[in-house]
C-alpha cells in the first residue's frame, strides 16, 4: 500500500515515521516488528531508514506496540 496520498489540492503527500528519542526507552520493539525501517544506531538511539515510501502496516504495528508511545507519522 502506498503512503502517498492526495490532499485537498491533489498534491501527493508523503508520510514518514518519526521517533521521539527523548521519550524512547530503547525497548527495541519497533526493531522486532519492522526491522527494515527501524534500527539501533551505534550511538544508542533508534534510527529510521530512509525510504521514498514506507510500509504503513509495518509502521502502524510498531506504533501500536510502542510502550512509550513515541513513534508517530510526520507529513512532509
Amino acid at each position: 500500500m502506498s503512503l502517498k496520498r492526495k490532499n485537498k489540492r491533489d498534491r501527493a503527500v508523503m508520510k514518514r515515521p518519526v521517533v521521539d528519542i527523548g521519550e524512547c526507552s530503547l525497548c527495541e520493539g519497533c526493531i522486532e516488528v519492522c526491522p527494515l525501517v527501524f534500527r539501533l544506531h551505534e550511538s544508542g538511539f533508534i534510527e529510521i531508514a530512509e525510504f521514498s515510501d514506507y510500509s504503513e502496516p509495518c509502521i502502524e504495528e510498531a506504533i501500536k506496540y510502542c510502550p512509550e508511545d513515541c513513534i508517530s507519522w510526520e507529513e512532509g
